[in-house]
């Protein structure tokens, strides 16, 4: 059964993630967002193999916010590709997918 929940997975500087996820919250885009410290990025750019510290935020919203939180993201990420995967909810508890939705109204 899916859900109009949505997870949002993005990666960030550390000392840029506490801010990004406190405005994604004030701006109800999202209800929650955890920083996951300590992610380590292994990836390709502009033809050369990089590795950096980050931390990785997972963001709980609805579909409704979608476009919203991608256009914030975009904006306000320091990164000019930032990553933004958005994850379906299939299911979850009832009581905290009713706060979800109470806390982006």
């Amino acid at each position: 059964m899916a859900t109009r929940f949505r997870v949002v997975l993005i990666t960030a500087p550390r000392a840029k993630a506490d801010k990004l996820a406190k405005g994604l919250v004030s701006a109800r885009l999202a209800a929650c967002v955890n920083v996951v410290p300590g992610v380590v990025s292994h990836y390709r750019w502009k033809g050369k193999l990089h590795k950096d510290a980050e931390a990785l935020l997972i963001a709980k919203t609805m579909v409704s916010e979608l476009p919203a939180l991608k256009r914030w993201v975009e904006e306000n990420h320091p990164y000019d590709v930032p990553e933004v995967l958005i994850l379906p909810v299939e299911d979850g508890a009832a009581s905290y997918l009713g706060w979800l939705a109470e806390s982006l109204r």
